[in-house]
Formats: C-alpha cells, sequence, structure tokens
C-alpha cells in the first residue's frame, strides 16, 4: 500500500482510516535534518553572501531552540516560518550583497535543495531489504523530505513522510513520537527512531521508542540524555546492527 502517495503525511484523520486496515508492526523512523541530508553545502551560501560560515550553524540551532521553546509550552510554528525569521534577525546585523529579504530567500532555497549523505541509500536499502518498514519523521515539512529522497532515488523504500506539523508540536515532544506511531498504525514500542541528534534519541526514548544514534564525527554521547538502544557510526551500519524488524 503506498501510503505516502495518498496523501498520509498531510492529512491525519486520512492516516487513522488508512491507518486502522494495516498490520501492526515495527517501522524504522528516519529524522530528516542532519541525519538524511547534509546540510554543509549550506554554510557555502552564507559565505557567498558575504556572511560568517558560522552563523549557518548559528541559525539552524537558533530555529531549533524557538521550535523547542514554543513546544514546551505547548504551541507551534512551522520550521519555515521560524526559520525565515531568524535569519532576517541574523541578516539585520550582517553586511550582504544583496537586501534581507533577498538574502533570506536564498538561504530557504539552498534549504530545501540539499542532498543526502553519502552512506543514505545504502543504509536504507539494506533496511529495506532486512525487512523494515521505513517513514520519516521530521521537524521540516514532509514535501522537503519526500524531495529528498527522491532526489537520491530511495524515495520508493518509504511508506511515509511524515511532519511534526499533523502533530501540532515539535520533536522531542512526546506527543510528536505518539502522531507517528498512529500515523503509522503501530505502537511507540514498535517504532526505531534513527537521528544523530541526542536531544531527538532522549525525547524518543522517553516516548517508549527504541532508538538509534548516528554518530557520524566519533563525539561522546552526552550523558544527561537517555543513553540510545544502539550506535552506528554510519547508516552503513544500520541493519547489521540492529538486525531484522521484531516479529
Amino acid at each position: 500500500m503506498d501510503m505516502k502517495r495518498m496523501g498520509l503525511a498531510s492529512d491525519p484523520d486520512l492516516a487513522r482510516d488508512v491507518g486502522s486496515r494495516m498490520r501492526t508492526d515495527s517501522v524504522a523512523v528516519f529524522d530528516v535534518n542532519e541525519t538524511l541530508s547534509d546540510m554543509e553545502p549550506l554554510s557555502q551560501r552564507f559565505i557567498r553572501l558575504g556572511a560568517e560560515q558560522s552563523l549557518a550553524r548559528q541559525w539552524f540551532a537558533a530555529v531549533l531552540r524557538d521550535g523547542f521553546a514554543l513546544a514546551a509550552a505547548g504551541a507551534f510554528a512551522d520550521f519555515a516560518v521560524i526559520g525565515r525569521h531568524v535569519l532576517a534577525e541574523l541578516f539585520a546585523q550582517a553586511s550582504l550583497d544583496r537586501s534581507t529579504d533577498d538574502a533570506v530567500d536564498y538561504v530557504l532555497v539552498g534549504m530545501e535543495s540539499l542532498r543526502v549523505h553519502r552512506d543514505v541509500p545504502d543504509g536504507v536499502r539494506a533496511m529495506a531489504a532486512a525487512g523494515w518498514r521505513q517513514a520519516t519523521l521530521s521537524n521540516g515539512a514532509n514535501t522537503v523530505a519526500e524531495r529528498l529522497l527522491s532526489d537520491a532515488g530511495i524515495d520508493d523504500a518509504f511508506e511515509a513522510f511524515l511532519s511534526v506539523a499533523d502533530a501540532g508540536i515539535w520533536k522531542p515532544s512526546a506527543a510528536a513520537y505518539a502522531y507517528a506511531a498512529d500515523a503509522l498504525a503501530t505502537t511507540a514500542d514498535r517504532l526505531l527512531l534513527v537521528a544523530v541528534h541526542p536531544w531527538d534519541i532522549h525525547g524518543a526514548a522517553t516516548a517508549g521508542l527504541s532508538t538509534v544514534w548516528v554518530n557520524r564525527t566519533g563525539v561522546r554521547y552526552p550523558s544527561y540524555f537517555t543513553s540510545p538502544t544502539f550506535e552506528v557510526g554510519s547508516l552503513g551500519e544500520l541493519a547489521a546492527t540492529v538486525g531484522p524488524p521484531p516479529s
């Protein structure tokens, strides 16, 4: 059943309808930004604008900060809305080669044209071959995830592209992971979250999910977060590390 073509990610009521007719089993759920997408090229856009390269990471961290703050207060705003505001705020203090509005548009277009990390296609195909259902769950738009994986030629390995916009709250709120379980017609303990962000791993674990931390840089996992169920150095190790989906 091709759930993403049926509009699962954009219509939560339809998702529940479709889910009620599906089996309940395990799903590998992938975070998108930085986990699947290589965001390093985005920093080159900041340089071409005349801004400091470090401003790219500062911008992304500030977007997450504001999204998390809204979630902590039980509120929500789209990633693009927050991203645009934070960029305008940062660029207002920078010497750029174009207007602030044009610079903001230039960065956001770049965000929508990123590519996957090199380890993603083989890792995703290996998980599919091992029998895993696969989906994405992003704090960004589901259309961005679908375009990213379509460009990589692996969108057919995913049955759904989910966005927290349909949950009405950002990860790492437990409600975001509960939304994913509901949309995928399974339970939280049958979800395996795959992410590079320790905050995402912690949130998912707290919500009852199994987790995989993708540690591409070899850094130490923060002691104040719940430890991941598994750790891999790349998505190429994922299928061999987690094994087949539990029956």
